[in-house]
């Protein structure tokens, strides 16, 4: 995991992500698409169409944000469920709700410690949060108690890409563009904590190993867009 001194541990780093994301809220969704050139909305539909499940199941969203993967859930024909432990987040997620947009239940909650009865989910989605939490084998540990057997978590995270001269590009642009747009139109210090939490993600192999050895089976994972993002997928064995 993260060698950055620099960067928050422990409860620390709980209260740094939920004041960061309280002041970023309000101009969240329009920095994502324009930082992203809206490969983001890309990445949330491919995230559910690998969730593979019935219409009507319920899903519930990790770190729901201003509730896009919530959004494409109901677009799916899902019942998804989501939970933030941004209070700010929740609040810029009215916007869609009072235009009809939005009709998904959505509650203040930690993911390390979701309010739910074990095996109540039929499904679990999660978008770029998982350098976000303080214990991620906390969070599969969670995962694997929400979730009901035979069914699918998919988990969608940024990455960095493989081939040299891609990497050296995309880390100039995440390193250094990214901050700079961010500071011009929401919060310099967030966007600049962003590209630096890339640090707390573990090596992929010991990532998917965490989560096969709390139940989960077809542990798979798929590098998008060149590898600028991944996607995590597997099934809760029966």
């Amino acid at each position: 995991m993260t060698t950055d001194s620099s960067l928050p541990q422990g409860q620390d780093k709980v209260a740094a992500v939920r004041s960061m994301f309280d002041a970023i809220a309000p101009r969240y969704d329009m920095l994502n698409r324009l930082l992203t050139f809206g490969m983001d909305c890309r990445w949330r539909r491919r995230s559910v169409r690998e969730l593979r499940l019935p219409a009507g199941s319920r899903v519930y969203d990790l770190a729901c944000g201003t509730g896009d993967l919530c959004r494409d859930l109901e677009a799916a024909g899902f019942s998804p469920v989501g939970f933030d432990l941004s209070a700010g987040m929740l609040h810029a997620a009215q916007k869609y709700r009072a235009s009809g947009k939005l009709h998904a239940p959505m509650a203040l909650g930690d993911a390390l410690c979701l309010p739910v009865p074990d095996r109540s989910a039929d499904g679990i989605t999660c978008g770029f949060a998982l350098r976000n939490v303080v214990d991620l084998d906390g969070l599969f540990a969670e995962l694997s108690r929400v979730v009901r057997p035979g069914v699918r978590v998919s988990l969608l995270e940024v990455a960095e890409p493989s081939n040299p001269v891609m990497r050296v590009g995309h880390g100039l642009y995440f390193g250094r563009v990214i901050p700079l747009i961010g500071g011009l139109l929401s919060d310099r210090t967030a966007y600049e904590y962003l590209p630096k939490s890339v640090a707390y993600m573990p090596p992929t192999d010991e990532m998917l190993g965490l989560l096969a050895g709390h139940g989960f089976e077809a542990v798979d994972h798929q590098l998008l867009s060149g590898g600028i993002a991944q996607l995590i997928t597997a099934t809760r064995e029966l």
